[in-house]
């Protein structure tokens, strides 16, 4: 597997409950437990580039193929573009996802094209755009359904190292000067950190990956840039 280009990461303001991150420019950093059996995020980067917003997630271990087998990648990462509880997700549990506009969901799953054939293994993510009357993660519409397979404009993999960029162009999706990130790994207590918004005068400056050639940020290395994918008419997920 190609090793991706190298990252350029621009500080990132956490809040006061992330784990400490010394000098480095991660959003937040998330140290397993002993019951985490999937392989879980353990350091994030996350913030505008362009139009999108940018991730680099390195998880704990492989986060889908044969080492996981059954137990493969199930991380939710919620994003809150206008950092207001009022908009967004509505948790009858007042829970920290309240707020969130942006629900990303990233799995380890095998697919089974044929009886006779072997699974296909790969990393799907979803994104769902969450208003106010959705109340859980289910809820809200899909706005995307990729693989690393198929999108590798929008998914690139360097060993346990996800590289993510999700589309934020929807004209009902909110925007401000900042965003809250949540991760809630489960059984343990929410992460939640602070990153520049959209309006943030920062989204030409942000986290940038997929750099190939001089200057060309935000596509992936032999993507083709007229490919695009959306779900299916009336598939809400």
């Amino acid at each position: 597997m190609k090793r991706l280009p190298t990252l350029l990461a621009c500080s990132l303001l956490a809040s006061a409950n992330v784990s400490a991150a010394g000098r480095g420019n991660s959003t937040f950093r998330y140290k397993p437990s002993a019951d985490d059996e999937r392989p879980v995020v353990v350091d994030a980067t996350i913030g505008p580039q362009g139009s999108d917003f940018g991730m680099r997630l390195r998880f704990d271990k492989l986060p889908f193929g044969e080492e996981c087998k059954q137990r493969c990648a199930n991380v939710t990462l919620f994003l809150d573009t206008d950092a207001s509880t009022q908009s967004g997700l509505q948790l009858t549990t007042k829970g920290p996802e309240t707020g969130a506009d942006l629900a990303v969901v990233i799995q380890g799953v095998r697919e089974y094209k044929r009886q006779d054939a072997p699974p296909e293994m790969m990393l799907r993510v979803k994104v769902r755009q969450l208003g106010t009357d959705a109340s859980s993660t289910d809820g809200g519409e899909l706005l995307a359904d990729l693989n690393n397979i198929q999108d590798p404009e929008r998914i690139q993999l360097d060993g346990n190292t996800v590289y993510l960029l999700v589309d934020a162009t929807s004209a009902l999706l909110p925007s401000a000067r900042k965003v809250r990130v949540i991760y809630h790994p489960p059984g343990g207590k929410a992460v939640q950190a602070t990153i520049a918004g959209m309006l943030g005068g920062s989204s030409g400056r942000g986290v940038q990956i997929f750099k190939h050639g001089s200057g060309n940020w935000g596509k992936a290395p032999n993507a083709d840039p007229k490919k695009s994918r959306t779900p299916p008419a009336g598939d809400n997920g």
